[in-house]
Protein backbone atom coordinates (compact mmCIF):
# COMPACT_ATOMS: atom_id res chain seq x y z
CA UNK A 1 0.00 0.00 0.00
CA UNK A 2 3.11 2.58 0.56
CA UNK A 3 4.42 1.81 -2.64
CA UNK A 4 1.13 2.29 -4.44
CA UNK A 5 0.95 5.71 -2.37
CA UNK A 6 4.21 6.85 -3.36
CA UNK A 7 3.52 5.83 -6.94
CA UNK A 8 0.36 8.00 -7.23
CA UNK A 9 2.25 11.15 -5.45
CA UNK A 10 5.00 10.41 -8.22
CA UNK A 11 2.48 10.75 -11.34
CA UNK A 12 0.83 13.76 -9.49
CA UNK A 13 4.10 15.57 -9.28
CA UNK A 14 4.71 14.75 -12.88
CA UNK A 15 1.72 16.05 -14.03
CA UNK A 16 1.43 19.25 -12.20
CA UNK A 17 5.54 19.84 -14.01
CA UNK A 18 3.86 18.92 -17.39
CA UNK A 19 0.82 21.09 -16.85
CA UNK A 20 2.70 24.31 -15.48
CA UNK A 21 5.13 23.68 -18.51
CA UNK A 22 2.63 23.21 -20.94
CA UNK A 23 0.97 26.15 -19.28
CA UNK A 24 3.86 28.66 -19.22
CA UNK A 25 4.97 27.69 -22.98
CA UNK A 26 2.21 28.48 -24.31
CA UNK A 27 1.83 31.58 -22.44
CA UNK A 28 5.51 32.25 -23.73
CA UNK A 29 4.32 31.71 -27.17
CA UNK A 30 1.24 34.08 -27.21
CA UNK A 31 3.65 36.53 -25.29
CA UNK A 32 6.73 36.44 -27.91
CA UNK A 33 5.46 35.17 -31.08
CA UNK A 34 2.57 37.45 -30.91
CA UNK A 35 3.25 40.47 -29.53
CA UNK A 36 7.05 40.92 -28.85
CA UNK A 37 8.37 39.05 -31.81
CA UNK A 38 6.38 41.40 -33.89
CA UNK A 39 6.68 44.51 -31.55
CA UNK A 40 10.56 43.89 -32.35
CA UNK A 41 11.23 46.63 -29.35
CA UNK A 42 13.20 44.11 -26.84
CA UNK A 43 14.59 41.75 -29.67
CA UNK A 44 16.17 45.14 -31.36
CA UNK A 45 17.52 46.62 -28.35
CA UNK A 46 18.85 42.82 -27.31
CA UNK A 47 20.68 42.00 -31.05
CA UNK A 48 22.21 45.69 -31.00
CA UNK A 49 23.70 44.62 -27.57
CA UNK A 50 24.82 41.27 -28.63
CA UNK A 51 26.42 42.90 -31.77
CA UNK A 52 28.22 45.72 -29.30
CA UNK A 53 29.93 43.05 -27.59
CA UNK A 54 30.73 40.85 -29.83
CA UNK A 55 32.30 43.67 -31.51
CA UNK A 56 34.04 44.81 -28.17
CA UNK A 57 35.47 41.23 -27.73
CA UNK A 58 36.60 40.73 -31.72
CA UNK A 59 38.70 44.68 -31.21
CA UNK A 60 40.01 42.82 -27.77
CA UNK A 61 41.67 40.43 -29.65
CA UNK A 62 43.16 42.66 -32.12
CA UNK A 63 40.73 42.64 -34.95
CA UNK A 64 39.56 45.14 -37.34
CA UNK A 65 35.77 44.45 -36.89
CA UNK A 66 33.10 46.89 -37.81
CA UNK A 67 29.85 47.26 -35.91
CA UNK A 68 27.10 48.82 -37.41
CA UNK A 69 24.04 48.61 -35.21
CA UNK A 70 22.80 45.09 -35.41
CA UNK A 71 26.00 44.00 -38.09
CA UNK A 72 29.18 42.72 -37.91
CA UNK A 73 31.83 42.63 -40.35
CA UNK A 74 35.67 42.00 -40.30
CA UNK A 75 37.63 43.20 -43.37
CA UNK A 76 36.98 41.33 -47.13
CA UNK A 77 33.91 39.16 -46.07
CA UNK A 78 30.78 40.28 -45.93
CA UNK A 79 29.62 40.32 -42.64
CA UNK A 80 26.49 38.59 -40.50
CA UNK A 81 23.53 40.58 -39.18
CA UNK A 82 22.04 39.65 -35.96
CA UNK A 83 18.17 39.32 -36.46
CA UNK A 84 15.01 39.04 -34.43
CA UNK A 85 14.42 36.14 -33.37
CA UNK A 86 18.15 34.58 -33.92
CA UNK A 87 19.20 36.95 -30.79
CA UNK A 88 18.88 34.09 -27.90
CA UNK A 89 15.37 35.79 -26.52
CA UNK A 90 13.31 33.26 -27.24
CA UNK A 91 15.20 30.76 -25.85
CA UNK A 92 15.83 32.21 -22.59
CA UNK A 93 12.35 32.39 -22.13
CA UNK A 94 11.90 28.69 -22.47
CA UNK A 95 15.15 28.32 -19.92
CA UNK A 96 13.40 30.74 -17.21
CA UNK A 97 9.82 28.56 -18.06
CA UNK A 98 11.67 25.14 -16.74
CA UNK A 99 13.10 26.39 -13.98
CA UNK A 100 10.31 28.15 -13.02
CA UNK A 101 7.83 24.99 -13.83
CA UNK A 102 10.33 22.01 -12.11
CA UNK A 103 9.78 21.57 -8.45
CA UNK A 104 12.87 23.70 -6.43
CA UNK A 105 13.80 26.14 -4.00
CA UNK A 106 12.90 29.65 -4.22
CA UNK A 107 15.89 31.07 -3.10
CA UNK A 108 17.97 29.30 -5.40
CA UNK A 109 15.75 30.07 -8.12
CA UNK A 110 16.79 33.95 -7.31
CA UNK A 111 20.60 33.64 -8.20
CA UNK A 112 20.22 30.43 -10.94
CA UNK A 113 17.97 32.13 -13.53
CA UNK A 114 20.08 35.26 -13.25
CA UNK A 115 22.72 33.02 -13.78
CA UNK A 116 21.26 30.56 -16.60
CA UNK A 117 20.69 33.88 -18.69
CA UNK A 118 23.61 35.10 -18.65
CA UNK A 119 25.14 31.78 -19.61
CA UNK A 120 22.99 31.34 -22.51
CA UNK A 121 23.62 35.45 -23.27
CA UNK A 122 27.75 34.42 -23.40
CA UNK A 123 26.73 31.41 -25.31
CA UNK A 124 25.24 33.45 -27.59
CA UNK A 125 27.83 36.01 -28.10
CA UNK A 126 30.73 33.37 -28.59
CA UNK A 127 28.52 31.94 -31.36
CA UNK A 128 28.60 35.13 -33.35
CA UNK A 129 32.27 35.59 -32.76
CA UNK A 130 32.69 32.22 -33.95
CA UNK A 131 30.80 32.46 -36.90
CA UNK A 132 32.47 36.06 -38.18
CA UNK A 133 35.53 34.30 -37.71
CA UNK A 134 34.64 31.24 -39.81
CA UNK A 135 32.87 33.48 -42.49
CA UNK A 136 36.32 35.19 -42.64
CA UNK A 137 39.52 32.07 -42.56
CA UNK A 138 36.99 29.08 -42.94
CA UNK A 139 34.50 30.35 -45.18
CA UNK A 140 33.19 26.59 -46.21
CA UNK A 141 32.78 25.85 -42.54
CA UNK A 142 29.96 28.99 -42.16
CA UNK A 143 26.92 27.73 -43.65
CA UNK A 144 27.41 24.55 -41.50
CA UNK A 145 28.05 25.95 -38.47
CA UNK A 146 25.42 28.59 -38.89
CA UNK A 147 22.73 26.20 -39.74
CA UNK A 148 23.44 23.35 -37.24
CA UNK A 149 26.78 23.05 -35.69
CA UNK A 150 26.47 26.62 -33.54
CA UNK A 151 23.21 26.02 -33.31
CA UNK A 152 23.37 23.14 -31.51
CA UNK A 153 25.79 23.95 -28.82
CA UNK A 154 23.73 26.45 -28.29
CA UNK A 155 20.81 24.27 -27.08
CA UNK A 156 22.96 21.56 -25.67
CA UNK A 157 24.05 24.74 -23.02
CA UNK A 158 20.68 25.55 -22.15
CA UNK A 159 20.06 21.75 -21.90
CA UNK A 160 22.86 21.26 -19.69
CA UNK A 161 21.10 24.39 -17.28
CA UNK A 162 17.74 22.22 -17.27
CA UNK A 163 19.70 19.11 -16.11
CA UNK A 164 21.81 21.12 -13.09
CA UNK A 165 18.48 22.71 -11.82
CA UNK A 166 17.00 19.49 -12.02
CA UNK A 167 19.78 18.17 -9.72
CA UNK A 168 20.89 20.91 -7.67
CA UNK A 169 17.52 23.28 -7.85
CA UNK A 170 15.71 21.18 -4.75
CA UNK A 171 15.47 21.74 -1.48
CA UNK A 172 17.56 19.62 0.94
CA UNK A 173 15.92 16.56 1.66
CA UNK A 174 12.74 16.70 3.49
CA UNK A 175 12.18 14.78 6.93
CA UNK A 176 9.64 11.37 6.13
CA UNK A 177 5.62 12.80 5.91
CA UNK A 178 3.70 12.47 9.06
CA UNK A 179 1.35 10.98 6.42
CA UNK A 180 3.06 8.08 5.59
CA UNK A 181 0.70 4.84 6.24
CA UNK A 182 1.78 3.39 9.57
CA UNK A 183 0.39 0.13 8.91
CA UNK A 184 3.06 -0.04 6.40
CA UNK A 185 5.63 -0.16 9.36
CA UNK A 186 3.93 -2.58 11.64
CA UNK A 187 2.31 -4.93 9.68
CA UNK A 188 5.50 -7.19 9.42
CA UNK A 189 6.08 -7.16 12.96
CA UNK A 190 5.67 -9.91 15.38
CA UNK A 191 2.27 -9.25 17.71
CA UNK A 192 3.12 -8.36 21.30
CA UNK A 193 2.75 -10.69 24.26
CA UNK A 194 1.54 -8.93 27.91
CA UNK A 195 2.96 -9.14 30.50
CA UNK A 196 -0.36 -10.67 32.11
CA UNK A 197 -0.53 -13.26 29.74
CA UNK A 198 2.78 -14.26 30.94
CA UNK A 199 2.29 -13.95 34.32
CA UNK A 200 -1.21 -16.64 33.82
CA UNK A 201 0.92 -19.00 31.74
CA UNK A 202 3.25 -19.60 34.42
Amino acid sequence: MASSSVFTGSRRRIAVFLGKVLAFYGLWYVLYDLWLLPDGTIDRWLSLNVAWVSGAIMDGLGLAVSVDGRGLALPGVRGIRIANGCNGLSTLGLFVGFVLAYPGSGWRRTWFIPLGIFAIYLTNVSRVVVMLLSQKYWPAAFDPLHGFGLTTIFYVVVFGLWVAWANYGGDPAAPPSDDADPSADVQDQPPAVSSAEIGVRN
